[in-house]
């Protein structure tokens, strides 16, 4: 059995290197062998974890919040494992774990960071279970692979009833996720924001999820929303209001970068800024903080340390080629679609767009939900030219079309990103939606890297 796991470990290494010199990821199949020549090699791994193991589950925000996690660890001196290259599938999550053992067969590791697909958790939990589980949100996403959002809730539900002694670490904003955690009874950890936010004003136009209370289902009251269906609400039926925050943001502005105060709950207030858009990415910042301080870090470094972060994988992701900033993010659904154009609105210089979107198997074939973004916001963004392109270019210049936008479709991205770099501007945005990602930043970076080479 040891020959197996050292043998499951070195030619999972070894697809691994091959599929990154050939410029894929490769850490799908990395996960693939080990699983299939040892099968006990993700239970055996994770059982070697010193401390705790952190899971990550919700719509948006996933990587970001798990990445920034396992950094906030990392500067406590803590070693820490973590599939931060957002592959998180059971082979996916399989690799992190692989890919971090030695020759051996063991894993140094006190903390493990993993972000896993709601949807697989029922597929990994059977081989460990976690002590915290992190819950961003939960939107409506890919309704061919998912269905609608109660068959989620459902999956996640009979994980967490998997893993009894599990912490939950809840968006309380969220009322999907909030009902979710009353509904198991664990011990939750809430985080949110109080207060309305002058430079985030809610669209009215925009789809909410959850509008009835889980509970009873009666129609939902809000005092007030900061996106999607997160808010401030109650129930007037049976009472059931959004939890006591636990970790807080407070006086937030959003220009030249985040800026905001974090007000842990009986610990002093902490000012924080960061360099990167989106009112989003505070809720991101939040869940990590709760979740490493209440493992009972104190997280003293955390103001350079958030200064320093550079997201990656595409997620509000810089490039800076030919004198243009380049700024690529994920938009795979209407909610982070819609927070992805008031983060281009958040920037009001003229600025070019370009818009990528694919409809292969991890995409959902289904893409109707174009319909629900709410694009004629993007009339009022100081947009110089839109460019629309992927495998349904025509479908996404047929939407900004109904919403009285001029857009050109060019198929190829390549092609797309070097007309828009022609056009000499500062600033080029450009969102995709998930099988676009990783051609389109592995471009990015090769023109970036070929400037400096």
């Amino acid at each position: 059995m040891k020959l197996r796991k050292k043998l499951a470990i070195f030619l999972s290494k070894a697809a691994n290197y091959v599929c990154r010199k050939l410029g894929r990821q490769g850490v799908t199949w990395a996960g693939r062998i080990a699983v299939t020549i040892y099968p006990d090699i993700l239970k055996e791994l994770a059982g070697e974890v010193r401390q705790r193991i952190y899971v990550t589950c919700g719509t948006n925000g996933k990587t970001t919040t798990n990445n920034m996690l396992c950094s906030f660890l990392r500067s406590e001196g803590q070693t820490v494992i973590c599939n931060s290259t957002g592959s998180n599938m059971l082979n996916g999550v399989i690799s992190a774990f692989v890919l971090a053992a030695d020759r051996h067969g063991h894993l140094d590791a006190d903390y493990a960071c993993i972000e896993i697909d709601e949807a697989s958790t029922l597929r990994v939990f059977p081989h460990f279970t976690p002590d915290y589980m992190i819950l961003t949100n939960l939107f409506r996403d890919q309704l061919d692979r998912y269905g609608e959002i109660d068959i989620t809730m459902d999956l996640l539900r009979r994980a967490i009833a998997m893993a009894p002694d599990c912490t939950l670490i809840v968006n309380a904003d969220d009322v999907l996720s909030a009902s979710l955690a009353t509904s198991t009874g664990h011990r939750t950890i809430t985080y949110g924001i109080s207060t309305p936010c002058p430079d985030n004003p809610a669209s009215t136009s925009e789809i909410r999820e959850g509008r009835f209370c889980q509970l009873c289902g009666e129609k939902l009251d809000y005092k007030f929303y900061h996106f999607s269906q997160l808010g401030s609400y109650h129930c007037p039926g049976c009472g059931f209001k959004r939890p006591a925050i636990d970790y807080d943001a407070t006086d937030i502005t959003l220009h030249q970068g985040l800026n905001f105060t974090l007000v842990p709950k009986n610990k002093e207030p902490v000012s924080l800024s960061s360099n990167y858009r989106g009112f989003y990415n505070i809720y991101n910042i939040l869940a990590a903080y709760a979740g490493a301080h209440t493992e009972g870090f104190a997280l003293e470094k955390i103001a350079p340390i958030l200064k320093d972060f550079k997201p990656e994988n595409g997620r509000m992701e810089h490039f800076h080629i030919q004198g243009t900033d380049v700024l690529l993010n994920l938009a795979k659904n209407p909610a982070g679609f819609n927070q992805n154009i008031s983060a281009v609105m958040e920037d009001s210089s003229k600025k070019n767009l370009i818009v990528v979107i694919n409809d292969n198997a991890q995409d959902g074939h289904d893409i109707s939900w174009l319909w629900d973004v709410d694009l004629e916001r993007f009339s009022g963004a100081n947009i110089n030219r839109i460019i629309v392109s992927g495998l349904r270019a025509y479908d996404m210049e047929l939407r900004f079309k109904y919403s009285d936008i001029p857009c050109e479709a060019i198929l190829s991205v390549e092609e797309a990103i070097q007309t828009m770099l022609q056009d000499e501007l500062d600033n080029l945005y450009i969102l995709v939606n998930y099988t676009a990602l990783f051609g389109t930043r592995k471009r990015l970076k090769q023109l970036e890297e070929g400037e400096h080479a």
